[in-house]
């Protein structure tokens, strides 16, 4: 049997095809210096691949796809390069089996198995025998560093590791194709591949500029109105804690963020919508909260970056991975960090044993998501818990300015809204 051995810049997810082919010289180049390219393995007389190769170094990763005849993806294997330059890690493997020739490609009723491995040992095996209908049974993989930790191979070296998949047991010869001349130039097409990144931030400056028009994805057009300030918050460590408020005390917030010691504005993200409701038998007009800021300068943002937990290493995050704050308790909070556990007592206190002797220290606006706020006398340090609109982890974004500083922290409280064509944003971000 003989196997085609193609290279190009990237891959089509819409054509199911290379887009711009390229030599393997130029592919050993691209290699060496990091650049995403692909690399497609085709059997003689075959329309679909038997597998395509996805690597860019530079993302610490690649990726292999297995195909059927039908040109559905059978398989994804997500390798990871660490600190190991010889060694990959098999950080996540998905199958799909597909119970028929006319079931479609990832159809959502497709039986799957997903494991998910991590460099410290750990790991997940998610099994959905009726795909995402049936539910799921999560198990920890049995996997050694054997099958875990794989040697990486030179350039050219790659076997076809597809080849037990597709019931090539025998030897088969293998056939370096050349790249035909193509005229496509600039950047590749929005249905290219690319190496899969954590959650983007979206447009959170937008949300703090009236006028401007978003969607959160259940109301089709909301308007910003003027940010809502509830008061503020005292830092005097100058490091800034993110986290809920329902952890295990002696286990320090989620989150730290260094920041100038000051006071700082709290504030919210708002937006204005209208819909037609129910009960009122008309039309209805409301605020809604969006974000939380803790805003430490009026220079404007120039960019933004999701805050890291001390274990989180960017490397292994999945596409559109998020990290952040956990709560339990629909609950998140601002905090001076190094006053942290003296405010986390003063929080069970006030919110959750109703201690009338906290007054003095306690802050509430009923107009606000900021639903009370502690201060610790020995410090100053104050802590400004918030509600968020449902349970789990809700990444925290760091505005930095041009200089590089810090000048604002935000939570979104539900999502990332969306800005609508036309929605009165600016370029700045």
């Amino acid at each position: 049997m003989l196997v085609e051995v193609g290279y190009a810049q990237a891959w089509d997810l819409a054509a199911h095809a290379p887009w711009r082919p390229i030599s393997p010289e130029e592919a050993r180049e691209r290699d060496a210096a990091g650049l995403q390219y692909v690399v497609v393995f085709r059997a003689e007389g075959r329309k679909a691949p038997l597998e395509v190769r996805l690597v860019s170094w530079r993302d610490h990763y690649v990726g292999v796809w297995v195909y059927d005849v039908q040109g559905r993806r059978t398989h994804d294997l997500d390798m990871r390069l660490l600190d190991d330059p010889a060694k990959l890690l098999l950080r996540c493997t998905v199958g799909w089996n597909y119970t028929g020739p006319e079931m479609a490609e990832f159809d959502e009723a497709c039986p799957r198995i997903t494991v998910e491995l991590f460099p410290d040992g750990k790991g997940r095996r998610t099994e959905e025998p009726r795909g995402r209908y049936g539910g799921a049974h999560v198990t920890v993989p049995k996997v050694g560093d054997d099958g875990r930790w794989l040697d990486k191979p030179a350039f050219g070296e790659w076997p076809l590791i597809s080849a037990q998949v597709h019931g090539l047991t025998e030897p088969f010869l293998v056939e370096i194709t050349e790249a035909v001349d193509d005229s496509s130039r600039g950047p590749a097409p929005a249905t290219c591949w690319r190496p899969p990144s954590p959650a983007r931030p979206g447009p959170i400056s937008e949300l703090f500029r009236p006028g401007v028009r978003v969607t959160d994805g259940y109301h089709p057009e909301m308007t910003v109105v003027e940010p809502h300030r509830t008061g503020t918050l005292r830092v005097p460590s100058g490091l800034l804690a993110v986290s809920g408020p329902d952890i295990n005390r002696g286990n320090g917030p989620h989150l730290t963020i260094p920041v100038t010691p000051g006071e700082y504005m709290l504030d919210e993200a708002q937006a204005r919508h209208t819909y037609h409701c129910e009960w009122e038998g008309g039309p209805v007009t409301r605020t809604d909260t969006l974000a939380v800021r803790v805003l430490l300068s009026d220079t404007p943002a120039a960019t933004w970056q999701m805050a890291l937990r001390p274990d989180d290493d960017p490397r292994l995050f999945q596409e559109g991975e998020i990290s952040g704050f956990i709560t339990d308790g629909a609950t998140g909070c601002f905090a001076d960090a190094e006053a942290w556990e003296p405010l986390l007592a003063l929080f069970e206190k006030g919110l959750i044993h109703g201690d009338p002797d906290l007054a003095p220290d306690v802050h509430q606006d009923n107009d606000s998501m900021f639903l009370l706020r502690t201060r610790d006398q020995a410090s100053g340090g104050e802590l400004a818990a918030f509600a968020t609109t449902g349970d789990g982890t809700y990444p925290v974004w760091v505005g930095r300015c041009e200089a590089g500083e810090v000048v604002a922290v935000v939570v979104l409280v539900e999502g990332t809204p969306e800005l609508l064509p036309g929605g009165g944003a600016t370029t700045d971000t």
